[in-house]
């Protein structure tokens, strides 16, 4: 069903135990908007215990493979670009997906975190929350962060996802993360729980998702004057994300990554390789 000016899609599509399909599934959202066979869309979801890694990042550098197998996380490369972040079900994954000229100012990717960031902080603030944007891509409460985008542009497609800690569990989310010391020390803390935050933290009480979707959706409607109309993928992102499902997402090559010179590739490589894909409710690291 076609969607008139101002009427756009909201889809709820996930499967919370399956990272890699629901990668899949953003990767299809995004190409189907692009293509024009599907009308601007905000999706959310979320992934269970996963750490999921930007399109060029490197694991042997960003996350701690053993800390993910000792945790049960599972890893997953995005098509996007920016760092890696640790998903669990008390995360909220948001993304839209326009097609190009889309209706962001200027029609580029850094005010496209703005104005995202805008939604969302307008989402925030029906919860009680007063969160500021904070360039290039996050978004605080004080000197916390609760958010962070990616996104990429193409000849036709404009996409931004991010990343709402609701209740995420901190203290995994520090363990598997690698995250240099200088880079904490740059923000002005000393830990990744002193540099992170969550609704639950600055509400003091626990958020159900329900609520934190709603208040979402009412920010994006007001930031981009439109109204979202639930709906289903098309049989052309079913048939696109089942393809990149099977021969992206689920491939060791994908996962790894092209990177050649990472200081751990071959121990990486073998340890992705000797789990394989039949082994992954008893290894932990699933991919």
């Amino acid at each position: 069903m076609w969607l008139t000016e101002g009427r756009w899609r909201l889809l709820e599509v996930e499967r919370p135990e399956d990272p890699y399909y629901n990668l899949a599934v953003e990767e299809a959202v995004a190409r189907a908007v692009g293509e024009g066979v599907a009308p601007v869309t905000l999706r959310f979801w979320r992934n269970d215990n996963a750490v999921v890694i930007g399109a060029f990042q490197c694991v042997s550098l960003e996350i701690k493979l053993e800390e993910c197998i000792k945790y049960g996380v599972k890893v997953v490369r995005r098509f996007t670009g920016g760092g890696a972040v640790y998903h669990d079900i008390r995360n909220l994954n948001y993304a839209i997906s326009f097609k190009r000229p889309s209706p962001i100012p200027g029609d580029n990717i850094l005010t496209g975190y703005r104005v995202v960031g805008d939604a969302v902080i307008a989402g925030l603030g029906r919860l009680g929350v007063e969160a500021e944007f904070t360039p290039v891509n996050d978004i605080q409460v004080g000197s916390r962060k609760v958010s962070g985008m990616a996104g990429t542009l193409t000849r036709n497609i404009l996409f931004i996802h991010g990343c709402l800690l609701v209740g995420s569990n901190i203290e995994v989310l520090s363990r598997v993360l690698n995250v240099p010391r200088e880079k904490l020390e740059a923000k002005g803390v000393g830990s990744v729980r002193a540099r992170v935050a969550t609704l639950r933290d600055e509400l003091g009480r626990e958020v159900p998702m329900d609520e934190v979707k709603k208040a979402l959706l009412k920010g994006f409607e007001e930031v981009f004057d439109a109204e979202f109309i639930s709906g289903d993928l098309t049989s052309w992102e079913k048939d696109k994300a089942e393809e990149l499902y099977k021969n992206k997402y689920l491939t060791v090559d994908w996962n790894l990554g092209p990177c050649k010179g990472c200081p751990h590739k071959d121990r990486d490589t073998a340890l992705f390789r000797r789990v394989g894909l039949a082994d992954q409710k008893a290894s932990g690291l699933q991919i």
